[in-house]
């Protein structure tokens, strides 16, 4: 598959890598041919060679399975046990500054450093260029360019996310050329973003339906659709649609159900299995990273697994799900927690919950790899819950389940890469929620934002949003679809985006400002009794919403720092607040 065949190939996979260095170097030794690589006009003269460039541009994409730190613990889903980790740095203390903005491992695969994202870039940029100037066949380079097209829409929207409006580049640069005009300055927040939805409808028609074979990894038209789906979505939301102009929700929605309409998606029937690598491109994914067992694989169930399994450490584990996150899991009739009628016992909290709770947790009782787990208090469990973060064990008295394959050991894990199920960027669950909250913000909920919400819910075995509520408000509808969103796609990197786009981030209420909370269990006067308690404060500051620009890129680029002003507000081309 297309994430392996670097790896696959061997020596020369190095290749497109090496030419990319020398080209973005562009040191004059480029008149002299090397003999040990390929040169400029080889590369792009046969779809062979081409590819190899392209692969690499393709290797580029998040690595987000091998990631350290995911983006449900930077959020209100999962708990950063570790002091050095930047989720406990930067977002839970609120120090994040043009001189601390997360930048390596754990900033989501590098999806929002700025240095990386445009280096990313570039790699598209020149690919798109040296293809369109080649002899390549037409209907190669129509294919092609539209894969780095998407590509460089894709390394754009996180950087947009993240920081609002960014220079936006489509053509390699060279400071040994070009000099100081290399410095571009930030488009706007909204420019930024016609550029992305732009580009995406501009290649949609030009990508496949379906990909198989070799080429499974590479986008097809519901990808591109699908991306478009969320920026518009991301631009309708409240973060930067501070207007409410009702006509982006319009626009998102239609965005959304142009991908339902495509007829090539459908909800995979087990929302366990779905992350199985022999369900690997089912027919729920749209566009996911490939991997494979120890040759490009990941070492997933080594860092997010439970630390310890049948009385061995056997993983770091860094997901820690909170009780928050756990309080949002519906009871098996439907209901939440604290409705009416919905039956929870706060002292027998696990038992009747919806489906999707025991797939994707692992509580005090829970059956892993064929060990009960135990992380009650007074027993000498070894995954008794760590309040004090003194070891790997899990802080809030949980662990995860979902996306994590039970028959992997962790110890093998960590050792080696055994993982091969794909990161899915997105799958049509996430399409038919998009599509349900931007329909009901525009004209509240209807039957097809009914019918979109109940195709997730009946997948795991919950009640008809009118079986559980009757007639719903569009203000009710709102909380369902928001509920709905945290538990069908919690540690799937996406709760972090939504609690921004929603501004719900911040104030007395803030879901990232105030403290997270854990289980603990232990017995009192002979009973078992079961205590959320707090086990960290968190500061989330306004400003936040939008990352800083980082100094280094202000010191070096004249250009930005004198930017004022504007829709975005800028101060000397930093954003609001830094």
């Amino acid at each position: 598959m297309l994430q392996h065949t670097l790896k696959k190939i061997g020596g020369i996979a190095l290749v497109g890598t090496l030419l990319t260095t020398i080209l973005t170097q562009c040191k004059p030794s480029l008149e002299i041919e090397p003999r040990d690589q390929i040169s400029d006009a080889s590369l792009f003269s046969s779809v062979t060679n081409a590819d190899l460039f392209l692969n690499d541009v393709y290797n580029q994409l998040p690595d987000v399975n091998n990631e350290t730190l995911n983006l449900d613990q930077a959020a209100d889903n999962s708990y950063v046990g570790a002091e050095w980790m930047w989720g406990r740095v930067s977002i839970y203390n609120g120090s994040l500054s043009p001189n601390d903005v997360p930048a390596g491992p754990g900033d989501n695969g590098g999806s929002w450093g700025w240095g990386t994202s445009y280096s990313r870039i570039r790699k598209a940029n020149l690919f798109i260029k040296k293809v369109n100037e080649s002899t390549l066949p037409a209907d190669y380079k129509k294919s092609r360019v539209a894969e780095a097209r998407f590509l460089r829409a894709f390394f754009y929207h996180y950087l947009w996310q993240a920081y609002g409006g960014v220079p936006l580049i489509t053509v390699p640069l060279d400071n040994i050329s070009q000099g100081d005009s290399i410095n571009r300055p930030r488009a706007t927040a909204a420019d930024t973003y016609k550029f992305i939805a732009d580009e995406l409808t501009a290649i949609a028609g030009d990508l496949p339906l379906k990909v198989s074979g070799n080429d499974l990894g590479r986008p097809t038209k519901g990808a591109a659709l699908t991306l478009r789906a969320w920026i518009d979505l991301y631009h309708a939301s409240p973060l930067r649609n501070t207007s409410g102009a009702v006509e982006r929700w319009v626009k998102a929605a239609a965005s959304a159900k142009e991908v339902m309409s495509l007829g090539t998606y459908s909800l995979f029937p087990d929302y366990e299995k779905l992350f199985y690598v022999e369900n690997k491109n089912n027919a729920e994914v749209i566009f996911d990273r490939q991997y494979k067992s120890i040759v490009k694989g990941h070492q997933r169930e080594g860092r997010e697994g439970p630390a310890y399994v049948n009385g061995i450490q056997q993983s770091w584990g860094n997901l820690a799900p909170t009780q928050e996150l756990v309080d949002d899991y519906a009871m098996d009739n439907g209901k939440a927690i604290t409705e009416t009628g919905s039956g929870y016992n706060a002292q027998d909290p696990y038992k009747k919950r919806e489906k999707r709770f025991y797939q994707s947790i692992i509580y005090d009782g829970s059956v892993w790899q064929g060990d009960t787990m135990r992380m009650r208090r007074g027993i000498n469990a070894l995954n008794e819950i760590d309040l004090g973060s003194a070891s790997d064990v899990s802080n809030t008295g949980y662990y995860g389940r979902k996306t994590l394959d039970e028959r992997i050991s962790g110890q093998t894990s960590l050792a080696q890469s055994p993982g091969g199920n794909s990161y899915i960027y997105f799958r049509y669950a996430d399409v038919l929620l998009m599509y349900a909250e931007a329909q009901n913000e525009a004209v509240g909920p209807d039957a097809s934002v009914l019918a979109a919400v109940d195709a997730v819910r009946s997948r795991s075995s919950l009640p008809t949003i009118t079986a559980t509520y009757g007639t719903v408000t569009k203000d009710k509808m709102r909380e369902i679809i928001r509920r709905e969103r945290r538990i069908e796609l919690a540690f799937e990197d996406k709760r972090w985006w939504d609690v921004l786009r929603w501004k719900i981030a911040n104030g007395t209420n803030g879901v990232l400002n105030k403290q997270a909370s854990g289980m603990v269990i232990e017995r009192k006067n002979g009973v078992w009794t079961y205590t959320p308690t707090k086990i960290v404060s968190k500061t989330f500051l306004d400003r936040m919403y939008v990352f800083p620009i980082p100094q280094s890129v202000l010191d070096q680029n004249p250009v930005i720092r004198k930017q004022n002003g504007g829709p975005d507000g800028w101060v000397n081309g930093q954003n609001p607040g830094y």
